[in-house]
């Protein structure tokens, strides 16, 4: 097959004719010729040569002129060149061997026969020349082609050698299947069953990235499935495997909540593409294993599993060598507050209850609203429309108490320097309990969201305890002060 139609970008022939003006054979390999082969977009473009990679790179750079960045990475036998939107990658042809304890192989140059025997899967082992004699020609030793059009992972080779060799391409075959829509090969599936123990040498970091992808495609639930399915979910992520299953007694079982937790996911990715917002579906019930009990009167409880399921964010995130910044309390956050909506639908509606729901979520309230819909999966028609229903009164009450009070993420309009310095008081419980006051009586709906009613129930409190002030609000004059007290 030959597919020079289809190598339309100029630097396909820039590089034939470096390759050729050194008598060497040069193909672009791999992840690229997949993705044209697909027609998907692909911005890294991958050549091997048979010979010096590097060498090939450094004339590369040169007949591009002005605007090529060369880097060269010779511990690694590779250079890189980037030109204007291209991100060009080069390699000599190399065979691969390894040790039982580590992924990273013993590489020697080889053929284009060996560096495509040595990839991970035949719809990565096809190459397309770039030399001028053979331009587009396909090399394809694999039948890559068929199982791209079939839609099927496979290994090029034997998968048990393959998958103990390199782990980490167990995790690839469940990512591209998950990323594709492609199904596993039967004895490929097979072996990464076998072989799930070896993903104990490869790093978090590595792991990390995988997932993410993951979580990044259309239907994140498949690659999920498949992590569980093969054995690899209790090994890599235990809290999450916990979930899988159901428990009876006396006949009452509860839902499996692992896939409970898959099509909430699911309905969550189809709505956005915001793979925190995911992370937050994916562990929103995180915390139901640890707190599952029998009561005979009710059944099945899950008590607090929101405010647990938050407390084992951090410590999922730190484990996974996921970021511990803002992206880990957001998730923590969504956690413990995404049961609060449901609660609001199913008692009253009240004025306080949603203020507090406002300030506790603060920009992140649509978000939250997102996973709370996404969490409605009964298969009882007419219980999700009600539920869908009650959330949209909901929604109309947050935006009029918001456009009227503004109590999303706001500050209560005295804090607690304001309130040490009236008062002449250190830091102190007392401090704590007077801004609460201030706070409370403003999402209880005691006063507006106005600095004089809140000054002015800020010294009523003080009063109270005994509190004399010593200074003026930071806005009024000591005389006035006085009279309103």
């Amino acid at each position: 097959m030959n597919l020079a139609n289809r190598l339309t970008l100029p630097i396909f022939r820039t590089v034939g004719e470096v390759a050729d003006a050194a008598s060497r054979e040069c193909y672009v390999v791999g992840g690229y010729v997949r993705d044209l082969l697909l027609k998907r977009h692909s911005k890294d473009i991958d050549f091997v040569t048979v010979g010096s990679g590097i060498e090939i790179a450094a004339a590369v750079a040169k007949a591009l002129g002005k605007g090529a960045h060369l880097n060269v990475f010779r511990t690694y036998g590779t250079a890189q060149v980037r030109h204007g939107d291209d991100e060009l990658e080069f390699v000599g042809a190399r065979r691969e061997s390894y040790r039982a304890d580590s992924r990273n192989p013993i590489v020697e140059d080889g053929t284009l026969d060996d560096d495509l025997a040595r990839r991970d899967f035949t719809i990565n082992a096809m190459a397309i020349c770039v030399n001028a004699g053979r331009f587009g020609e396909l090399v394809d030793r694999y039948d890559g082609i068929t199982d791209l059009y079939e839609r099927i992972i496979r290994t090029p080779l034997d998968p048990d050698i393959t998958f103990s060799d390199d782990p980490l391409r167990m995790m690839r075959a469940i990512r591209f299947a998950t990323q594709l829509g492609f199904d596993i090969y039967p004895t490929t599936l097979e072996a990464i069953t076998r072989n799930a123990s070896r993903i104990s040498i490869i790093t978090r970091e590595r792991i990390m990235d995988e997932l993410m992808k993951i979580m990044a495609a259309d239907v994140p639930s498949r690659g999920w499935k498949l992590l569980a399915d093969t054995g690899l979910l209790e090994l890599i992520f235990p809290e999450l495997a916990a979930m899988r299953g159901v428990d009876t007694v006396r006949g009452r079982a509860h839902k499996d909540n692992f896939l409970h937790t898959l099509e909430v996911l699911d309905k969550v990715a189809a709505v956005s593409d915001d793979v925190w917002l995911r992370w937050s579906a994916l562990l929103h019930d995180i915390g139901k294993p640890a707190t599952k009990r029998w009561d005979d009167a009710v059944g099945w409880t899950f008590h607090n599993h929101n405010f647990i399921g938050a407390k084992m964010v951090p410590r999922i995130f730190r484990r996974m060598r996921f970021p511990l910044n803002d992206k880990m309390r957001y998730v923590s956050r969504m956690v413990e507050l995404h049961m609060r909506p449901i609660a609001l639908v199913e008692d009253e509606v009240t004025d306080s209850a949603v203020r507090r729901l406002l300030n506790d979520a603060g920009e992140d309230i649509d978000d939250l609203m997102t996973l709370c819909r996404a969490d409605i999966t009964s298969k009882n028609a007419e219980k999700v429309r009600r539920h869908l229903a009650n959330f949209e009164h909901v929604q109309q009450k947050m935006q009029e108490l918001e456009e009227r009070d503004h109590i999303r993420n706001f500050q209560p309009p005295v804090d607690g320097g304001e309130i040490m310095r009236i008062f002449g008081l250190a830091p102190s419980p007392v401090v704590g309990e007077l801004k609460a006051a201030v706070k409370d009586a403003i999402l209880d709906g005691v006063i507006p969201n106005s600095r004089p009613e809140a000054l002015q129930l800020l010294f009523d409190r003080a009063a109270a305890l005994g509190l004399t002030p010593v200074a003026a609000p930071d806005d009024k004059p000591a005389a006035e002060t006085a009279e309103s007290v």
